[in-house]
Parts: C-alpha cells; structure tokens; sequence
C-alpha cells in the first residue's frame, strides 16, 4: 500500500530541524486528530514520575494505541506538537530525543515547547497528533 502522508524538505530552510517542514496528504485521507497523548498507565496513574524520556516513551506508546483504535499506525502522523513542563531546554532535548527515535525515518513535522504545567499530577510531558489515513 502506497503512503499517504507527504514529507516535504524544503532545501532553503536549516538542515539542522531532525524533521520535514512540512506534510501533505491527499483530498481522499481521512485525518485522524488525536488528543494530546499521555504518560498514563492504563489505571490513570502516572508513569515515569520524574522521567522525561520515561514519559516521553509512554506517551509514544499511548499515542500508538489511540492510532490503532482509529485505524491508522505511526507512519500515517502528518504532524506533532510536544508539549514538556520545564523551562530548560535539555529537557525538552531529552523528550524530543525519544520521539525523535520512534517516528526514525517518518521524521514529521514537529514542534517541541516548554510549557508551565500540564494536566495530570507529576505530568512532564504530552504529545499531540495529527494522522492521515485512506481507507
């Protein structure tokens, strides 16, 4: 089956970003919009207090289930945006690394903020997605 989504390079722009700058999809995907995707175990604790890369691999795997429920896997994310409670860049580097690893060669574009807070207790970071999917 042929992919769906479209990474675009754009040769003008820094090849510094470790993702595309942009993604298309065809008029005849689905687009699949996940909620922001947390280091929750499946009994609402959270997992990794403390961890970033604990949490940011969570999230990965959380994120992989909500794909799967609504028909569509890693491969099929258009764009994420990552979302870490710190104001030091090494932490953001340290969720991002994670991410970064799991999407590998699918590098999608991507934005990483430092946010105040999140939303559950002991919460470092959350990931939000975007999949596009033909049926």
């Amino acid at each position: 089956m042929a992919k769906t989504v479209t990474l675009i390079r754009a040769a003008a722009l820094s090849d510094a970003a470790e993702y595309a700058y942009a993604a298309t999809a065809p008029a005849d995907a689905r687009l699949v919009f996940l909620a922001g995707s947390c280091p929750l175990a499946a009994d609402g604790t959270t997992v990794g207090v403390g961890d970033y890369a604990a949490q940011a691999a969570s999230c990965i795997d959380n994120m992989r289930v909500a794909l799967a429920a609504a028909g569509a896997t890693i491969e099929d994310v258009i764009s994420t945006r990552v979302l870490v409670a710190s104001s030091s860049q090494s932490d953001l580097v340290t969720a991002w690394e994670v991410v970064r690893d799991a999407f590998g060669d699918h590098d999608v574009p991507s934005t990483l903020l430092g946010v105040t807070v999140l939303g559950y207790d002991d919460q470092l970071v959350e990931i939000e997605a975007v999949a596009a999917v033909r049926d």
